[in-house]
């Protein structure tokens, strides 16, 4: 684990994995504590806008490593 965090890259990758750990313990909690539940096109919406962060997030990821291979 501890060589994983040692690149930047691997750190992004962490904190990717951590934010979409966070997301889905809320929705699972937002499911749990609302009185109505979560609708369908709500959850839609919430889950879609996530997964476009994350890919803007990861794409952002890989293009900083290619940045680095240009470097060299």
């Amino acid at each position: 684990m501890r060589s994983l965090l040692e690149s930047d890259v691997g750190f992004y990758y962490a904190v990717g994995a951590f934010v979409a750990v966070i997301f889905v313990i809320g929705l699972a909690t937002l499911a749990v504590l609302s009185p109505a539940g979560i609708g369908a096109r709500e959850l839609g919406g919430l889950v879609v806008g996530f997964l476009l962060f994350m890919v803007v997030y990861f794409i952002s990821i890989t293009i900083h490593q290619l940045e680095k291979r240009e470097e060299l």
